[in-house]
């Protein structure tokens, strides 16, 4: 080890004893160094050391991404036990990004350092060493917690990171040659190790409930309107200053928090959230930026260009529980939009509008289309589904507004059907009131049906399956129309890394996995890729994580009443998304009344009087094709949770 020129200057060998005797006299030391460095390695081999001369030491992790030691997400502080650090207290960061959360991880070390004793401390530094926030983090954690002495881990022949900074430091600077075999882990590694110790740490963790109304929350927390994001954020509540309790969010309900806390007591006045969470994984990581990664622009790869010439806009596609939602002609075409569910070969469609960006191979995936009404852009691709469908043996189902049938019989009866034998296409039919449905069968080249049956329609629901439903409500746009919710039952993730543990591959098993779970048959058998035999419940238990189902809406074509948004405002209560039209902007607010459309300030007030999650607007007027910005600037005005397109 040498020691760079400073307040004392000597050259130093690498070997951790003579370290340890170079360390005398010294009480706050600080490992810093790039990550992969060996940090860690050299605290322990420091550790080790000093415990065999009898001198008593501490270690404090600093990193809250990747601990040697202790609990993910907070600052630890260890002592020497059995050959490595053992927790003894710990600072909840409830972030894994020392970079972003700077401030409080110093404020963090300078708590726990009080509360430690006056033996010489290891302060195992993050791995932030670049840029303006790693030069913060040197300079901070030096001036508050008193550091006496840095050791700089650096690979040889390479110069420290920060090299300016550490010159002007007040306290001696020594650098360390890096072990030839660190090696900084991968990304997936760090988060398996920490996700492993989170578990580990939770082992001992009770559920508690808390009133929001009686507590502050601090950090960085999601929107309140946002339920779905508050599940498996870290949280540390505190009374005044102190943490009487560090685990994880099950659920916010209203204005209650469900938590596992490993709580000395549950006596608190504030809870501390931030960015780290349980994702859909299993992991623990940083959550994304609030709507980031549930909405993009970029379209599915098997989505064709335009045909019309005409600019279709944003072509915005959201990921929603177990599907995959496109709106195929953008937010000026005519409304069609893709349901795809994801690990299955399976299409829902919410309204037929112009079709020419769809490849035909996608109608034998469609079991099941919703038209909001029969005009003509809502319906004008039936015939390219018609068309497609020749010689497909299932049957289509089709859901509509009063009058949809003879709508769907006259498309038919339209065409010439003397060359396809019984190859023709069928279709269900099922007419939709408010209060009951229609229902008859028709195929292509056969004749129509008019033996309609009768039926309840309780509660909205138009199709239920084992896993999902979907709901409708009838809206009024001079004529009736229909706007519908796709409403997941459960939300089942599977955890990667829980597969990994147990020596698991994943394949169709694990699909058959949820399936069973989605219908409640857990006492189903499922058969393992290794031949052996489980129930469907126990594997559940350790492989999958189970969560409430994530609402999709869809509402076009509708007039600004107070009937309409009372009855569009219950169908998309809690939402997580909802594609609702925003026809025309305020100044042409005559228009969309004249024509029975929202306008954009309309669409917002609906998506935040049912407390959507995130609102997508579309079915704008090709009036402001070149000026969309206008329309998105009035929604969101309206709807804080307006998702933008980049560049508008």
């Amino acid at each position: 080890m040498k020691r760079n020129a400073g307040p004392e200057s000597a050259a130093l060998s690498h070997n951790p004893d003579l370290i340890a005797d170079a360390l005398s006299g010294y009480r706050r030391v600080l490992l810093f160094g790039v990550p992969g460095a060996g940090k860690s390695t050299l605290s322990v081999a420091l550790g080790a050391a000093l415990a065999a001369r009898g001198q008593t030491a501490f270690c404090l992790g600093s990193d809250p991404g990747s601990p040697a030691f202790g609990v993910p997400g907070a600052v630890c502080l260890g002592s020497w036990s059995d050959g490595g650090w053992e927790l003894v207290d710990l600072e909840p960061l409830c972030s894994l990004d020392a970079g972003r959360f700077r401030l409080p991880l110093i404020e963090a070390v300078h708590r726990l350092l009080q509360r430690a004793a006056s033996d010489l401390v290891l302060i195992d530094g993050p791995g932030v060493v670049r840029g303006v926030a790693g030069a913060e983090l040197l300079q901070g954690l030096v001036r508050t917690a008193g550091v006496d002495h840095v050791l700089a881990v650096v690979r040889d022949g390479d110069p420290p990171p920060l090299a300016a900074e550490l010159r002007r430091l007040e306290v001696p600077v020594s650098m360390v040659s890096a072990a030839a075999a660190a090696r900084a882990p991968g990304r997936r590694a760090r988060a398996r190790t920490r996700t492993r110790r989170w578990d580990e740490y939770l082992q001992s963790a009770r559920t508690h409930v808390f009133d929001l109304d009686g507590m502050t929350c601090l950090g960085a927390p999601p929107p309140l309107d946002a339920p779905a994001a508050w599940p498996g954020r870290q949280v540390a509540v505190l009374k005044g200053s102190v943490c009487v309790g560090f685990g994880e969010i099950d659920a916010l309900t209203d204005d209650t928090i469900e938590a596992r806390l490993v709580a000395e007591s549950i006596e608190g006045d504030s809870l501390l959230i931030r960015d780290a969470v349980r994702g859909d994984d299993g992991m623990l990581q940083t959550a994304k930026t609030f709507g980031a990664g549930v909405v993009g622009f970029t379209p599915p790869p098997d989505a064709l260009p335009a045909v019309s010439g005409k600019p279709d806009g944003p072509r915005p596609v959201a990921r929603v529980g177990p599907v995959t939602a496109s709106l195929v002609n953008g937010v000026f075409g005519d409304p069609l939009l893709h349901l795809r569910f994801r690990h299955q070969r399976r299409s829902l469609l919410f309204d037929l509008g112009e079709d020419g960006r769809l490849p035909a191979r996608i109608t034998h995936q469609v079991t099941d289309v919703f038209i909001s009404h029969a005009h003509v852009d809502h319906i004008a691709g039936f015939l390219w589904l018609l068309r497609s469908r020749i010689g497909e043996p299932a049957v289509c189902r089709l859901y509509g507004p009063p009058g949809i049938a003879a709508n769907i019989a006259g498309l038919i009866a339209g065409v010439h059907w003397d060359r396809i034998g019984s190859r023709g296409p069928r279709f269900e039919v099922v007419e939709f009131d408010g209060d009951r449905t229609l229902r008859c069968s028709m195929q292509a080249g056969q004749s129509a049906a008019t033996n309609m049956q009768a039926g309840d329609a309780a509660d909205g629901i138009m199709l239920r399956e084992a896993g999902f439903l979907v709901r409708a409500a009838m809206l009024d746009h001079r004529t009736p129309v229909l706007a519908f919710s796709l409403e997941p039952e459960l939300d089942l993730k599977v955890r990667k890394e829980q597969l990994l543990a147990l020596d698991l591959e994943p394949g169709p098993w694990l699909t058959a996995l949820k399936a069973n779970i989605a219908a409640g048959q857990s006492g189903e058998t499922v058969v393992l890729p290794d031949g052996t035999t489980r129930t469907a419940g126990e594997l559940a238990e350790q492989l999958l994580l189970i969560r409430p189902g994530q609402k999709l809406v869809y509402a076009t074509d509708l007039a600004d009443t107070t009937a309409n948004r009372a009855a569009l405002s219950v169908l998309a209560r809690g939402a997580h998304t909802m594609f609702c039209e925003a026809a025309f902007c305020e100044a042409d607010g005559e228009q969309a009344a004249r024509t029975g459309h929202l306008t954009a300030r309309a669409c917002g007030e609906i998506a935040t009087a049912a407390a959507v999650e995130h609102l997508i607007p579309f079915h704008f007027s090709r009036r402001y094709d070149q000026q969309p910005g206008q329309l998105y600037a009035e929604v969101r005005a309206a709807c804080s949770c307006t998702v933008v397109p980049p560049g508008i």
